[in-house]
Order: structure tokens, then C-alpha cells, then sequence
């Protein structure tokens, strides 16, 4: 099989690209290791910048997005029983879409069929071979076969357990990481949600996120030690803990019900470079992963993808590969200041284990620096939203 561009990763960064590259005229096929089935269960992020909106209207899938997503123009942050808004739209006359991953991916994968897209799933034991060299290949079996995948680039597009990442000689990766000493305990629920925005809430006992998917299913979080497991939480017990620590009007008007998925996620923040191996390019999670307090995750991800179209489209169009040269940092440098971002949000609103008291009257300070200064605010807002690609 001959292609111009092989992405080895199915989720909603490779098929993405995928898409943009066809609406431009270049061949991909797309490689993803587990079952469509299962890519399309995983429950993931909803909160899209407005430059992966935008993003995403430009590659041909935001119709349902603009149809079914909810607009959200701030934020409410809470430490104990006060809080404040955080307003996008009057600090940076943008906003940010509340659109759940699931469906970003399912959007993606239509149009792909539309498109008589290859995408080949299940593919197992892949490879990439001569990435450093001018003709890269990648192998991979499915079904008992092997088959092999010519091309002119690779897109590694497989996360954190791929193999892309791995592909770059050790000695050539320098890796930058910040495990942080708790989780996020997160249920779904058929509810509606506590409030039209997020809440992001500090508190004595520990941080508390309340969000939602849509009118009628809502996401929340605690945060837990590491050593906890989801089955050690019952939902009552779940919605106990989050009515103590999110603000009391808030608590009052909570629904609950039947959690419908429940999980731990550990967090961290992971940087790996470089992002580019002769004609390997990492595109999200492959080369970096920031905790989920700032929401940057599918949105860096989605950057990653906008700076590698630009470049790939330049090549074959315009026979310019100053763009593709620079991909690795300029996507770097927008990793690095979303990294600063979601690491400060982090240690803002979360209790630690070894914390003394003078860090956590900096972190009451510092929350009332934003509640008191339009000037802190807008910083925060400009982050949120997401700087420009």
C-alpha cells in the first residue's frame, strides 16, 4: 500500500489530520490499534478552545457541534463558600465550546466514511521503519497478516503507549515530567447539571470539578489519593464528598442519580522532545500530556494538528517546507505555556499531602488576587480560551 501521509493512530488528533489532508488533496491511511467500538467508548474531555472550533469548521465536521454544543463564555472558581466568574467573553471576547470528545470522534469518523477514507482498525504490532531516512514505511498485521504502509511521512498520532514516541532513539528523547500525588475521581451521570458553566472549586477536604456533557448528562470529580480505587466509592458516597466541597448554593440545588461510568484518572504533566524524527512527526498525547485542571488536552493535541497540516499542505502544495521545519517548535512552544497553565491551575486549586500552611494561605491569596484583579483574570481567561495557534 502507497500513500503520501500513513497516520498511526485512530483517536480524534490522526483521524483530524486525516480529514484535513483529504479536504486538501493528500492521501493518508490511518492505522489505530483498537476497535472503532472501542475508540468511540472512551469517555474524554469536553471542553474545546475556540481555535479547535474553528478548527474543527474548517475540516468539514462542525455542524453538529454548532448544533448540539453549549456555548460557555466563563467560568466559576470557588475557594470554601465564596466564588467568582471568570468571564471570557468580557475579558477576551471569545469563548469556549462544551462538546463532549465522544462526539468530536464520532463527527470525524463520518466524515471519513463519507469520504471513503482508509481507516484500518485493529492493527496490531505496528512499526515504523527508516522514519530518519527519505523512505519511510510502517508495517503492521491484522488478522494474521502483515501488511506494510509506503509513504512519504508519519504521523504519530498513538498517545502515550505508542509506539511513535518510542520509535526516536532513547539517547535522542530528553523527557520533562511532574507526577502529582492524587487522581481524579470522575462520574457520568444521566442529571442535569448543577450550573450552566464549570466549576472549578478548592476547598479544605480537596478540589471539586463540576461540569457536563449536555442538558441531561453531567461529569463531576473529586480528587482522591492514588491509592483509592472507584470500586471504594459508592455513588452516595461520590455525591456526599461533592456537596462538601463545592460552594453551599451550589450544593443545594445538586441532582443526583445513578453514576453511569466511574473512574480514577492519575494526573501528570509529561513533555517528551523532540517532536519531530526525520519524517516522524508526534502529534498530542504521543509527546505530551498535561493534567486536566486546565483543559488543554485534546486542544494542544488539536495545535499539534493545525501546525502540521499548515506545514504538510505547504509541502505538497507549494513545494515549501519551512512550516514542516518549524513545526516542532512552534508546537512546542504552545505546549510549553499550556503546560505553565494547567500545572498552575493545578497547584491553585488542589490540596497536597506535604502541604504547610503558608501554601495554602498563598493559595487563598492568590485566589482572591483573581477575584480582586480584572488584570489576573484576563490571564487566566486568555489561557482558558486558548492562545493562538
Amino acid at each position: 500500500m502507497r500513500t503520501q501521509v500513513c497516520i498511526v493512530g485512530g483517536g480524534p488528533s490522526g483521524l483530524l489530520l486525516s480529514q484535513l489532508l483529504d479536504r486538501a488533496g493528500i492521501d493518508s491511511v490511518v492505522l489505530e490499534r483498537r476497535s472503532r467500538e472501542h475508540v468511540l467508548s472512551r469517555i474524554r474531555a469536553g471542553v474545546l478552545e475556540w481555535g479547535s472550533v474553528e478548527l474543527l469548521q474548517a475540516a468539514g465536521v462542525g455542524e453538529r457541534m454548532q448544533r448540539e454544543g453549549y456555548v460557555h463564555e466563563g467560568v466559576t472558581l470557588a475557594g470554601g463558600a465564596d466564588s467568582f466568574r471568570i468571564d471570557f467573553r468580557d475579558l477576551t471576547g471569545k469563548a469556549v465550546m462544551v462538546y463532549g470528545q465522544t462526539e468530536v470522534t464520532h463527527d470525524l469518523y463520518a466524515a471519513r466514511d463519507a469520504a471513503g477514507g482508509i481507516v484500518i482498525d485493529r492493527a496490531e504490532d505496528v512499526a515504523i521503519h527508516d522514519a530518519d531516512g527519505t523512505s519511510p514505511h510502517v508495517t503492521f498485521t491484522k488478522g494474521g497478516r502483515t501488511s506494510r504502509v509506503d509513504c512519504d511521512f508519519v504521523a504519530g498520532c498513538d498517545g502515550y503507549h505508542g509506539v511513535s514516541r518510542q520509535t526516536i532513539p532513547r539517547d535522542r528523547r530528553q523527557v520533562f515530567e511532574k507526577v502529582y500525588p492524587f487522581g481524579w475521581l470522575g462520574i457520568l451521570s444521566e442529571t442535569p447539571p448543577v450550573s450552566d458553566e464549570l466549576i472549578y472549586a478548592a476547598s479544605d477536604r480537596g478540589f471539586a470539578l463540576c461540569s457536563m456533557r449536555r442538558k441531561d448528562l453531567s461529569r463531576y470529580y473529586i480528587q482522591v489519593p492514588l491509592s483509592d480505587r472507584p470500586e471504594d466509592w459508592s455513588d452516595a458516597a461520590f455525591w456526599d464528598e461533592l456537596r462538601r466541597r463545592i460552594p453551599p448554593d451550589a450544593a443545594a440545588r445538586l441532582v443526583t442519580g445513578p453514576s453511569i461510568e466511574k473512574s480514577i484518572a492519575p494526573l501528570r504533566s509529561f513533555v517528551s522532545e523532540p517532536m519531530r524524527w526525520g519524517r516522524l512527526f508526534l502529534v498530542g498525547d504521543a509527546a505530551h500530556i498535561v493534567p486536566p485542571t486546565g483543559a488543554k488536552g485534546l486542544n494542544l493535541a488539536f495545535s499539534d494538528v493545525h501546525y502540521l497540516y499548515q506545514g504538510l499542505r505547504a509541502h505538497y502544495h507549494d513545494h515549501d517546507d519551512t512550516a514542516l521545519d518549524q513545526y516542532a517548535s512552534k508546537a512546542l512552544a504552545r505546549v510549553w505555556k499550556a503546560e505553565r497553565f494547567s500545572w498552575s491551575m493545578t497547584m491553585l486549586l488542589h490540596r497536597f499531602p506535604d502541604q504547610s500552611p503558608f501554601d495554602r494561605r498563598v493559595q487563598a491569596a492568590e485566589l482572591d488576587y483573581l477575584a480582586s484583579s480584572r488584570a489576573a483574570r484576563t490571564s487566566l481567561a486568555e489561557n482558558y480560551v486558548g492562545l493562538p495557534f
